[in-house]
């Protein structure tokens, strides 16, 4: 294999296909990234078993083939060499070894065949639908602070993507850790109509808000039972799916919560942060009163001290008091779009739900806590 690449398009794709490459691994050949040349230019592919991540960018190739090289190592030597520099790539066919040149820099590395390397062989996929970039990192974004990190729930460790009716087919994501939901939506595009309900892994989402960073370009979503492929530009991200039952999350969602709060986001998230500053770091519970027209989140925590602050809302109804773990509700409040957040409570012991006053698509339940 010889091929020379820029610097500036190798290290991106490499930023890329290296994050999937876990730095302990107990099978050597999956520290590796596979380096393939052929017609189109140079193919970077790299995966943990769970997920895959193929790109190939444009290259001079002047001997096709392909072989494996510890990842790391090869992304933090493209991240050192000088800026605008092109990268020289060789394999010397019996001595496994791959040189990297660049102005006066060389470098020798060690290779493992490209035959040992696994193919997350994806199958068939049975359904397929394009959206913008920016719609699907939107979806994430919104959802992805919800998904749990309790391995015992795996059915809760990611987001769940399906169709819904919404007076109108819609595309929605939904994660939950039990203690609190998140839930975004778009207009289901044309081809998503009749897909199965999938649960997209905790890793693969991160992968999805890393590579969307194109809000205007296209992106191909395949999915089968067990698998999920994303296409955008010149990536193509292979992913298995959660084995396993989302939850019915429509009955945790509040439908009678009857009495309205708004706030001002920004003041109402600084003064969350500033209170849970003496809060305990188990609970971080913060406690609201509310009433008539007015807000005051108040902290007390018998080792580190107590904390009030009273800011102006909209309010009518009868008072109430009710605690939040504040962690969740600065979580909620930075997902919200417009200048407001609207809260509509029902009593201390009963989920909360939050949304946009606008109401595009998206919405957070959170539950109380006992304060």
């Amino acid at each position: 294999m010889k091929v020379t690449v820029e610097r500036a398009e190798l290290l991106k794709s490499l930023a890329h296909v290296h994050r999937v490459v876990e730095r302990r691994n107990t099978i050597p050949i999956l520290a590796n990234v596979l380096m393939r040349t052929d017609a189109r230019g140079l193919a970077l592919r790299a995966t943990d078993l769970d997920i895959e991540i193929v790109e190939t960018i444009p290259a001079e190739v002047g001997q096709e083939g392909a072989t494996t090289v510890p990842a790391h190592t090869i992304y933090d030597i493209v991240r050192k060499l000088p800026e605008g520099s092109q990268v020289q790539i060789e394999t010397s066919g019996d001595r496994g070894t791959l040189t990297v040149r660049a102005g006066r820099s060389r470098f020798a590395l060690q290779t493992l065949p490209e035959t040992e390397f696994p193919d997350l062989a994806a199958g068939e996929m049975t359904h397929s639908f394009t959206l913008p970039a920016g719609e699907l990192k939107r979806l994430v974004d919104k959802t992805q602070f919800a998904i749990s990190t309790e391995e015992t729930r795996y059915y809760l460790n990611g987001i769940y993507l399906h169709v819904a009716d919404a007076g109108g087919p819609v595309l929605r994501a939904v994660a939950t850790d039990g203690h609190r939901l998140a839930q975004a939506q778009t207009t289901a595009p044309a081809g998503a109509t009749g897909m199965p309900g999938v649960i997209v892994p905790r890793k693969a989402v991160a992968e999805i808000q890393r590579l969307a960073e194109d809000a205007d370009a296209e992106v191909t979503v395949e999915l089968s039972s067990s698998k999920i492929r994303i296409s955008l530009d010149r990536v193509v991200l292979t992913s298995k799916l959660i084995d396993g039952t989302f939850p019915d999350y429509g009955r945790v969602i509040p439908l009678g919560n009857d009495k309205t709060l708004v706030v001002d986001k920004a003041d109402f998230a600084s003064a969350v942060d500033r209170v849970s500053t003496v809060a305990s770091e188990r609970g971080r519970a913060v406690k609201l009163s509310i009433a008539d027209g007015k807000l005051t989140l108040s902290v007390t925590n018998p080792d580190s001290g107590s904390a009030t602050e009273e800011i102006e809302v909209e309010y009518a109804a009868e008072p109430i008091d009710i605690g939040f773990n504040s962690r969740y509700l600065l979580d909620i409040t930075s997902q919200i779009e417009g200048g407001t957040a609207e809260l509509k409570l029902a009593d201390p012991g009963s989920p909360t739900l939050v949304q946009d006053p606008d109401k595009r698509g998206a919405l957070y339940v959170l539950m109380p806590m006992r304060v």
